[in-house]
């Protein structure tokens, strides 16, 4: 089948599909990995389609609106402001999905464009299917990932939920209302029958692509949502560190890895000084990722002493066995890579969903605690490195997750799940094969 896997947000929102696009093209799928033209690098090793997206995620993050992120001290206010910004630009991304999907036989969508990716399925009578990176869904179990670690209570957890979800429903309304009806000649009122409640009371399929050892699958979920495994980026069967790295690594003991992955913060070089003071405080040496908050090894005192080392994207899953430790934001995808690894974790939760998966680290007894970025000092975090690299318990935790995390096939979860989504009828969907060109091979770029 022709498989179009669409997902928009920062690196962390993309690379996961990597790896899931990658193991449906083993399979025997044509697979097009849809996404923002800045990630066209990440998606090339691959070997899959790629199909360019408008809007660059890195400019809207360090625009002013999207600096005004950091002006918001909870989880709810910082998710009320992305979906203010991200209300702004959905409709640009309208077009050039319809052109993808007509293209396509089956329809993957992560839930930064399942509004989107769902109505534009209906429309032309294609299949689709959730393919999401957090648990979103309504659940007595906890609060909703994306605005942190409260808990409401059962009823109340499920109500914040709904809110959360309609929430994310209203970003699309109006590019729902207008673009996508016209492009497809909708009738009117047919974005209401897309809104998650109507996905919900027709059991939408959803895959997470998260192992349930981290996040057991809640109780009270609905039929169709299901949570088999991580998917891991695509790293080429040839790809290693870079010289340097291997260098720094082999001249000394094993450094600990700081890096906030696609976060941003308000002030890079004092974010910079603080963690190397940290670090040297604890006695550790440091690999720290340049990442789109800018970090770098030289703002502290010292600068040039080889016991600090700057880098810019390196490939986890060689990079993070080598760790002492790893310090991030507590992305989806780099705390599942910091579990594979087998190494402690130091959580710096900074925004949205980051509070839920540094939640769940401390829970699994992988990190000793969480320091979010708001109080972050030079001393607590020296405080928490020192614990986790010096206490063994860490250690023999984390590699007992990392054991049984390695036994997981999440793509494999997803590839049954396609198969099946396939040989059933598309629920609600009009007919419209005889609108839809011919297959023109292995995704190829327009």
């Amino acid at each position: 089948m022709r498989v179009a896997v669409m997902t928009a947000g920062s690196r962390g929102d993309v690379a996961p599909y990597t790896g899931l696009a990658h193991g449906l093209a083993r399979a025997g799928h044509e697979v097009t990995l849809a996404t923002h033209g800045s990630f066209r690098p990440l998606v090339a090793a691959t070997g899959v389609g790629f199909r360019p997206l408008p809007v660059d995620p890195r400019a809207v993050l360090e625009s002013e609106q999207g600096r005004g992120l950091h002006d918001s001290t909870t989880g709810a206010g910082k998710i009320l402001r992305l979906m203010s910004i991200a209300r702004t630009v959905v409709g640009e991304l309208a077009a050039e999905l319809v052109h993808v999907a007509r293209d396509s036989d089956v329809l993957l969508l992560s839930s930064s464009l399942a509004p989107l990716g769902y109505a534009i399925g209906q429309g032309l009578g294609i299949p689709s299917m959730g393919a999401y990176l957090q648990p979103l869904h309504p659940t007595g179990a906890f609060g909703p990932s994306v605005i942190g670690t409260r808990s409401f209570g059962p009823a109340g957890n499920r109500l914040a939920a709904r809110a959360v979800n309609a929430g994310v429903d209203g970003i699309f309304t109006s590019t729902l209302r207008t673009t996508v009806r016209q492009l497809l000649d909708l009738p009117h009122g047919s974005a209401r029958a897309t809104r998650h409640a109507a996905r919900e009371r027709r059991l939408w399929p959803v895959h997470h692509g998260f192992s349930p050892l981290i996040v057991p699958r809640p109780r009270d979920w609905r039929p169709g949502l299901t949570v088999s495994g991580y998917w891991w980026p695509y790293d080429p069967p040839d790809a290693e560190l870079p010289a340097r790295v291997r260098a720094f690594l082999d001249a000394g003991p094993p450094p600990v890895f700081v890096g906030l992955g696609s976060a941003t913060v308000p002030h890079p070089a004092r974010t910079s000084a603080l963690v190397v003071r940290a670090l040297r405080a604890a006695g550790l040496r440091g690999v720290i990722q340049r990442g789109w908050a800018g970090l770098r090894a030289d703002e502290g005192v010292d600068a040039g002493a080889e016991d600090m080392l700057t880098v810019d994207d390196v490939p986890h899953a060689l990079l993070f066995p080598r760790m002492a430790a790893v310090v991030h934001h507590c992305g989806a995808g780099t705390t599942g890579a910091g579990l594979r690894a087998g190494v402690p974790a130091v959580p710096v939760p900074v925004q949205f969903d980051a509070g839920f998966w540094a939640a769940r680290l401390v829970a699994l007894g992988v990190a000793p605690t969480a320091v979010p970025l708001r109080q972050l000092t030079a001393d607590r975090l020296a405080a928490a490195l020192a614990a986790a690299v010096r206490n063994p318990v860490y250690g023999r935790r984390a590699e007992r997750v990392a054991t049984r995390l390695r036994a997981e096939d999440g793509v494999g979860a997803v590839v049954t799940a396609l198969n099946n989504l396939a040989a059933a009828p598309p629920p609600g969907a009009r007919a419209a094969d005889s609108a839809r060109p011919a297959p023109r091979g292995q995704g190829g770029e327009r």
